[in-house]
């Protein structure tokens, strides 16, 4: 059966670097082998650079970003614990759920989707909360929300931050901003196939951890010192080939450069953003908001949103994402994220784009 290529430009997987797919494709290590482990070690440190901290306790969680989010949830939260959860947007409402099953009371603090959360909302929603929570790029709405103003007035709360859509494609500072705990997904801008979900944990947060947390899996205090080989503990068999793939990936990225790789994300999706525009589509994010490696436009009126994903699909093989939610059928998702976001890719978009709709 012969491949299919496709240009994937969804708010899901990326293409990928090609050195992360080579990666996939060497001969496999043992998950003891010492060779593996040095590739672990220096994955864990490629990842400490790209999150901009010196946290220990930085890892490739065994899963995509859904697991990153509830290992930093099982981890931190048990019954009666106090969560104020920003939501406007699809991730926003999954906090809340995983923060609920964790035993939680779960405080939201509401903002219509598509629009950002307020920082002073997120403050005023509880007068001492053990976890402030927010997603920093929601993938659902391509809003941006300002998690380093959280940060700055968290006063005792843990700031746990969802950065699946923002890691590699966008500023992060763990360090700088004062985030005590964020995840997040290889797929996007880190330009890695799904499997793995990049997590760090400051040491000050560590020890306000759940002593037995609710998932055995995700049970971090099960692993030793992760950066430790003497003290390491067996826990579960590594992924092998997806940590090979993540420490190529993350070469790729740090090769570029991180300020680089920004400013090519933020350069493919403005002209993105412009080239919508110019065709009399309406951006759905507000100015000063918007993400760029992630663009949401309003499907126009009388056009089938499902006819016009299937077209580009079929005949250009591009691939878009649709809305989620409330807003499913309303709005087109477009990714500029990782390998993908090049200004090549922008230009076959807008040109299919064009013709389908006849603009």
């Amino acid at each position: 059966m012969a491949v299919i290529e496709r240009i994937l430009m969804g708010p899901g997987p990326c293409n990928p670097y090609p050195e992360a797919t080579a990666a996939l494709g060497r001969p496999l290590l043992g998950h003891l082998d010492p060779a593996f482990l040095q590739i672990l070690d220096e994955t864990c440190d490629r990842m400490r650079v790209v999150w901009g901290t010196d946290n220990t306790l930085t890892l490739p969680v065994s899963g995509t970003g859904s697991a990153g989010m509830e290992a930093a949830f099982v981890n931190l939260v048990g019954p009666g614990d106090v969560v104020v959860v920003g939501v406007n947007g699809m991730f926003g409402e999954r906090m809340c759920d995983v923060a609920g099953r964790c035993g939680a009371q779960v405080v939201r603090v509401d903002a219509p989707w598509g629009t950002p959360l307020d920082p002073q909302a997120v403050f005023d929603a509880h007068r001492s909360p053990k976890v402030m929570a927010l997603v920093h790029a929601e993938t659902s709405t391509g809003v941006r929300n300002d998690v380093a103003a959280v940060a700055a007035g968290k006063g005792d709360a843990v700031v746990l931050a969802d950065c699946v859509t923002s890691l590699g494609g966008m500023p992060v500072a763990i360090d700088a901003w004062g985030v005590d705990v964020a995840y997040s997904g290889t797929q996007k801008c880190l330009g890695v196939a799904p499997g793995l979900a990049p997590l760090t944990i400051a040491a000050a947060a560590w020890l306000r951890r759940i002593p037995d947390p609710r998932s055995w899996y995700f049970d971090l205090g099960m692993i030793g010192e992760y950066t430790s080989p003497g003290s390491r503990k067996y826990h579960h068999t590594a992924p092998v080939a997806m940590i090979a793939s993540l420490h190529a990936g993350l070469g790729a990225l740090l090769e570029e450069g991180l300020e680089a790789s920004w400013e090519r994300h933020r350069a493919c999706g403005l002209a993105l953003q412009d080239g919508l525009q110019k065709l009399g589509l309406d951006l759905w994010a507000p100015e000063g908001h918007r993400l760029p490696q992630l663009t949401t436009v309003l499907v126009p009126d009388g056009v089938d949103d499902v006819e016009v994903r299937r077209a580009l699909l079929d005949r250009y093989s591009i691939e878009i994402g649709g809305g989620v939610g409330p807003w499913a059928g309303k709005v087109w998702r477009i990714g500029c994220m990782g390998h993908t976001a090049r200004p090549r890719n922008v230009t076959l978009l807008l040109s299919a784009l064009s013709e389908l709709l006849g603009r």
